[in-house]
C-alpha cells in the first residue's frame, strides 16, 4: 500500500470527535497532536462552538494560532484574541427563517449565539440546552434574542427528532440562511453559503496550507463540507451516517481515542 501523503493540517471537530463525554481531551490524544506538531502539522480547531465557549479549551489544548468556530462564521486568533473573520446572521432573514420552519412544523424553541470574542449564549423560553456544561442566558421572549447581533439560530422542537426538524428546515428556509446538524438536540440556522469549509478555507488560506495537505476527523453532518474540502476526512465509529458515507475512513469513537489512532499511524514515533 503507497505511503499516505504528508499532512499539514489537522482539523478537528471538538464535541464527539477530539473531545471526550466530560469536554476533556485525554492524554493520548494530546501526545498525538503533540507529536503531528513536531512533524510539522498544524493544528486547527474546527467547531460549531462560538469562539467565546472555545477559548478556555483552546488553552487547555495549548493552542495560540487560529481556530474555526461557530460552524464556520467565525476565525479566531487566540494569541490575540481576537477575530480575524466573523459573519453575521441579520435578525430579517433568521425571523423570516424561523416563521417558516415554525409555519410547517408549529413551535420550535429557539437560542442564539451572539456575534464577538465575548458574544453571550441566549435561550428563549422552552429551550433546553444540548449540552448543559456550556453556560447560556434565558431570555423572556423571544424579541430578546435580537439584542446584539448574532452568528447563529439553534433550534429545537418538543416532538420531532433532529433528522426530521433538519430536512423540514432545508426545504423551506432556500437562501435565508444555511441549515445544519451539529450533533444531539443541536439543529442550527446560520448565515447563507457560511459553513465548516468556509472557515477552514480562510484559515488554512491564511496559514498557506493547501486542501491538498488537510486531514480532517468530525462526527456529525455539520462536517460534511470539511470533508469535501481536505484531501481526507475521518468519522468518529458512532458518527451520524451522513458522514460516514462521504468519509475516506472510519476510526474508533471520542471515547476510544479515535483521533490519535489515526494520527498515531500516520506520524509514527521516529
Amino acid at each position: 500500500m503507497a505511503a499516505p501523503p504528508a499532512y499539514a493540517l489537522i482539523a478537528t471537530d471538538l464535541d464527539g470527535t477530539l473531545l471526550r463525554g466530560d469536554d476533556t481531551v485525554s492524554d493520548r490524544s494530546l501526545a498525538a497532536l503533540r507529536r503531528a506538531a513536531r512533524a510539522g502539522a498544524r493544528h486547527l480547531v474546527v467547531t460549531g462552538r462560538p469562539a467565546p465557549r472555545v477559548r478556555p479549551l483552546l488553552e487547555s489544548l495549548g493552542c495560540t494560532g487560529l481556530a474555526v468556530c461557530g460552524q464556520g462564521a467565525q476565525v479566531y486568533d487566540a494569541a490575540a484574541g481576537r477575530l480575524l473573520w466573523s459573519v453575521r446572521l441579520e435578525r430579517e432573514p433568521a425571523e423570516t427563517a424561523l416563521g417558516k420552519i415554525e409555519a410547517e412544523v408549529g413551535q420550535v424553541y429557539a437560542a442564539v449565539d451572539q456575534d464577538g470574542v465575548d458574544g453571550l449564549t441566549l435561550i428563549e423560553p422552552g429551550y433546553r440546552m444540548p449540552h448543559p456544561t456550556l453556560p447560556a442566558v434565558r431570555v423572556g421572549r423571544r424579541d430578546d434574542l435580537w439584542r446584539r447581533p448574532i452568528s447563529k439560530v439553534l433550534l429545537r422542537h418538543p416532538t420531532l427528532c433532529d433528522d426530521e426538524l433538519a430536512a423540514v428546515a432545508r426545504s423551506v428556509v432556500g437562501s435565508l440562511a444555511t441549515v445544519t446538524m451539529s450533533g444531539p438536540g443541536t439543529v442550527e440556522l446560520q448565515p447563507c453559503g457560511v459553513t465548516k469549509a468556509t472557515g477552514l478555507a480562510l484559515a488554512a488560506g491564511h496559514l498557506g496550507i493547501a486542501p491538498g495537505r488537510a486531514l480532517a476527523f468530525g462526527d456529525m453532518p455539520n462536517d460534511i463540507p470539511m470533508f469535501d474540502w481536505a484531501a481526507h476526512g475521518v468519522a468518529m465509529a458512532d458518527a451520524h451516517p451522513e458522514l460516514k458515507a462521504v468519509a475516506d475512513e472510519v476510526t474508533t469513537t471520542n471515547e476510544d481515542d479515535g483521533v490519535a489512532v489515526v494520527l498515531e499511524r500516520l506520524f509514527p514515533a521516529g
